[in-house]
């Protein structure tokens, strides 16, 4: 008798809640495990109290417990180099290196690395002093978009329409350091104009697999107004991503990517996520990210026919030039956060959560993103708490369904863009 795969997903919010979801859909799959984990993965996965932090002791306990496949969530790990260390013991694991996930945990490798080959972004300078980069700022005509060099969370970009806020938020990057040692080192460019995009490709380092295109909402308020967040919702796929659009990106932008990268000696295994601008002049980027996206993922991966075991296998393993076409269910999917109330500044946990224990039809799906089970009862224990994801026929069916379920749901303060999907809406 065959025995089912086992697999480690690493991570513990709304995106590893839906990689979970998604992988145990799998025939194949017999049993997940996941660290750290969170309580709404509970029926799907099994928690282990092991820190990821510490990469040589999870990965002897992936050895001991035949873990046939690790999926590493979030970039902080892979850029402390789990993947490495999976790869040093043998272990099949889904996620770059330490040195090909430079692409997103230092921002002036990525736009550096763009520029020698020639994959089309937006001019930038790069500055390590204070002084030298005010003075740029003073010397130049606006708008400017500040960028630190490290990990901030997602928040560590500031779009500045005026010289105060781009002064600000050098400011605030490197010598307030809000973001830590991240914001030593800051990029400034210019900024595009056009609609974003966000393309994300699974690939083993030579062939790639694109995912169905999505569109993500980063500001907090509606009409994207307020500051930038982890990710208020988003929705896929979308037209924006015409059949042209797409060999563009496939040709200018991912394969040079996952070609350069190889050539300079860390070939990339994992989901290449490319953050971009479509501009007047064409698809351009804005960033790019070493794993899934958040709360991308939450939207597409519920429209995947095919095996995302399979899928993610085929890649870790170099072999996806075998595996076929991608098969995706029709019609749409929207995702909406639910946050915490002020979110993405100050905000309190503990908060208790009703109407979880509604029963869900076919058409939503909840991913825990910041909760917590406390004697029985669910509270927030993060910023962004939930991960409402509504299917349907159209894009408006989506959203109602995602809508109708949020109403069901309470928490002291908790807010949500009303607006998910505003552009794709206006364009059909």
């Amino acid at each position: 008798m065959l025995v089912g795969k086992r697999v480690l997903v690493v991570g513990s919010g709304g995106r590893e809640h839906a990689l979970v979801w998604a992988l145990a859909r799998s025939p194949e799959v017999e049993r997940i495990y996941t660290t750290p984990g969170n309580e709404g993965m509970a029926q799907l996965a099994v928690k282990v109290q092991v820190n990821a932090d510490d990469p040589e002791a999870l990965a002897r306990w992936a050895k001991e417990n035949r873990i046939d496949l690790t999926v590493v969530g979030p970039e902080a790990f892979l850029a402390k180099g789990l993947a490495d260390t999976f790869q040093n013991h043998g272990l099949a694991v889904f996620g770059p290196t330490k040195a090909a996930a430079r692409l997103e945990s230092s921002k002036v490798f990525a736009k550096e690395f763009m520029a020698r080959h020639r994959i089309p972004t937006a001019k930038f300078k790069v500055f390590d002093d204070y002084n030298e980069a005010a003075a740029y700022i003073q010397s130049t005509p606006g708008p400017w978009v500040v960028k630190a060099d490290g990990l901030a969370a997602g928040k560590g970009v500031v779009v500045a329409n005026n010289r105060k806020e781009a002064l600000a938020a050098v400011e605030a990057m490197m010598v307030s350091q809000r973001f830590g040692q991240a914001g030593n080192r800051v990029v400034i460019e210019e900024k595009l104009d056009g609609e974003e995009l966000s393309v994300m490709a699974v690939t083993d380092g030579r062939e790639f697999r694109m995912l169905l295109p999505a569109q993500d909402h980063k500001r907090v308020g509606d009409g994207d107004q307020g500051p930038n967040t982890g990710g208020m919702g988003a929705y896929a796929p979308t037209t924006l991503l015409t059949p042209g659009l797409k060999q563009r990106i496939a040709q200018e932008i991912l394969a040079p990517a996952i070609n350069g990268i190889a050539a300079e000696g860390a070939p990339f295994v994992g989901v290449l996520y490319a953050g971009l601008m479509i501009t007047p002049d064409g698809p351009q980027v804005i960033e790019f990210n070493v794993r899934f996206g958040d709360p991308e993922t939450q939207a597409v991966l519920v429209l995947i026919e095919s095996d995302l075991y399979k899928l993610l296998d085929a890649a870790a393993n170099g072999r996806l030039q075998e595996h076929p076409e991608l098969k995706w269910r029709e019609g749409a999917a929207a995702c909406v956060v639910m946050a915490s109330g002020g979110y993405p500044g100050d905000y309190s946990s503990g908060l208790p959560i009703t109407g979880l224990d509604t029963l869900e039809g076919d058409e939503t799906v909840i991913f825990h993103a910041g909760t917590r089970l406390v004697d029985g009862t669910w509270v927030t224990n993060g910023g962004r708490v939930l991960n409402v994801v509504g299917l349907g026929k159209t894009l408006a069916d989506a959203l109602d369904q995602a809508y109708r379920r949020i109403e069901t749901i309470k928490f002291s303060g908790a807010h949500f863009r009303r607006d998910i999907g505003w552009r794709e809406l206006q364009r059909r």
